[in-house]
């Protein structure tokens, strides 16, 4: 849970920022994290005691306190249970719904994967499941930040995302060229591709140069002494090859090895 202080008079472009106020509660569910009844009123409480330890008699005005849930997904047993409680859901921008009657602040429920994509890319990526169409929109918009406080927030909000779903990212790296926030946070991939790429390259030049003795009649201790390879990885490449004779397939006897 997070608690934003702001100066509520200044009118916010965002629409999820319209309900806020000078004190707002806000708190995240992340993936497989439930939104229930009881955790919507816990945070209510949460709020209430917030908005009672001012250090005077309502220095915090219950007027100036609101509450944003934030969920990837639909809350929809939260929403049933909102409305047999009398209380009203009302959708105010698309994946915005407010909450209105018994709630002692103004309350919105902003389900992520709802949003408008191109305003809400930094939300919409925090799930488990990004759309590829997401991430690429994240790190175009990424790339032309310039404010120190903004690439730092934003990168761990990548940093989350990339976490999340390394297969998609993975795929938009060799996709297009990445931005250096992703290029950074992969680093350790990237460095392990190149290593294995490196370690395949060589076991297949080995496998070509070992095929070539094995058709000249050289046996395994002759090959191993010629390349300065161990006897047994030498021998292996043999009885492989041994299956495949007289068309030998590199790349099936890597696969093999």
């Amino acid at each position: 849970m997070i608690i934003k202080k702001m100066d509520w008079k200044r009118t916010l472009q965002n629409e999820i920022g319209h309900i806020m106020r000078g004190h707002n509660i806000l708190e995240y569910k992340g993936p497989g994290d439930e939104l229930t009844i009881d955790s919507f009123f816990k945070v209510i409480g949460y709020a209430s005691l917030y908005k009672a330890q001012g250090i005077a008699v309502n220095k915090i005005p219950a007027s100036e306190v609101t509450v944003s849930f934030f969920r990837n997904a639909y809350p929809k047993a939260l929403f049933q249970e909102l409305k047999k409680e009398g209380y009203i859901l009302k959708k105010m921008y698309p994946g915005i719904y407010y909450v209105r009657g018994k709630v002692p602040f103004p309350v919105q429920v902003v389900v992520t994967s709802q949003l408008e994509r191109k305003a809400h890319c930094s939300l919409r990526v925090l799930t488990t499941q990004v759309e590829m169409q997401d991430a690429e929109l994240f790190l175009e918009q990424i790339y032309y930040l310039e404010s120190k406080n903004e690439r730092s927030n934003i990168d761990s909000v990548l940093q989350v995302s990339v976490n999340a779903n390394k297969q998609v990212y993975s795929l938009l790296r060799r996709k297009n060229e990445m931005c250096e926030a992703l290029r950074e946070l992969m680093k350790d991939e990237i460095e392990k591709e190149l290593e294995n790429k490196l370690e395949q390259g060589e076991k297949l030049q080995l496998i070509r140069q070992v095929i070539k003795k094995l058709q000249k009649g050289n046996s395994v201790e002759e090959t191993s002494d010629m390349l300065e390879e161990e006897p047994e990885n030498i021998r292996k490449i043999y009885e492989i090859a041994a299956t495949m004779a007289p068309d030998y397939d590199v790349e099936k006897i890597y696969q093999k090895l």
